[in-house]
């Protein structure tokens, strides 16, 4: 399916009948082969705006960095050590194997709602795309405030995120429909597997964002162009952990 390298409708559905971390274990091996990859253009996007704006970071966090899509880019804005976190270790042996020849890369297994407390307070960049789905809206505070202990004062998190959709359009159809069939799926059968399309809106991930202790604020990824009344579709939303 996708590719003739990418994973077929049966091993979709294998995954999907399974739990979030043992489903990517077994997509790990074709996941770069699937859309759901983090689009090179996204990244080149954000890479570029960030290095517009701040300039160059000490340490990097790739929060559920996946196979290690974003690495590349953190290593390009990084000057220390760039860590990837992900609770699938599949998806980690990918991403290890991809950076094999970087000794500033380091990958460690984690939820990232319980960070390793090794890792906090040593960061000035976080990043995580494409993973937001998998967390319920009673998970963000508890995701924010982990990625929040592991900034240094004054560090960035930053992710990128789209407008809502329009109401009655084929994409809102289409994602209303998927969420749906999770719900129904997550409701009789064990054990879930959460992914859902509509469970991260700007303003409820801004006020969660404040009450973590960030500063938030929000610039345009204009690669993305904007929509018919002039709003951004895509939004680069930078959160700084107050301090020095």
């Amino acid at each position: 399916m996708f590719s003739s390298h990418g994973p077929s409708v049966r091993e979709l559905a294998a995954q999907a009948l399974t739990s979030v971390e043992r489903g990517y274990d077994l997509l790990a091996p074709k996941f770069d082969h699937t859309p759901f990859r983090t689009p090179d253009r996204m990244l080149d996007a954000v890479e570029e705006t960030l290095a517009q704006r701040e300039g160059s970071f000490g340490a990097g966090l790739d929060v559920c960095c996946g196979t290690g899509a974003a690495i590349g880019m953190l290593r390009r804005l990084c000057r220390e050590r760039v860590t990837g976190v992900d609770l699938s270790a599949g998806m980690l042996t990918e991403a290890a194997r991809t950076c094999a020849d970087d000794a500033r890369a380091d990958f460690v297994r984690a939820d990232a709602r319980a960070l390793p407390a090794v890792l906090g307070d040593s960061y000035d960049l976080a990043v995580s795309f494409g993973a937001f789905g998998h967390f319920l809206p009673a998970e963000r505070p508890a995701l924010f405030s982990e990625v929040h202990r592991a900034l240094r004062p004054g560090g960035l998190f930053a992710f990128p995120i789209g407008a809502p959709i329009p109401p009655g359009s084929p994409l809102w159809w289409a994602v209303a429909g998927f969420d749906a069939a999770m719900r129904v799926r997550n409701a009789v059968w064990r054990p879930p597997f959460v992914m859902y399309y509509r469970t991260f809106p700007p303003s409820g991930v801004r006020d969660d964002l404040r009450a973590a202790g960030f500063t938030v604020e929000t610039v345009p990824l204009e690669h993305f162009g904007r929509q018919p009344g002039g709003a951004p579709r895509w939004r680069l939303v930078l959160a700084r952990r107050p301090g020095a």
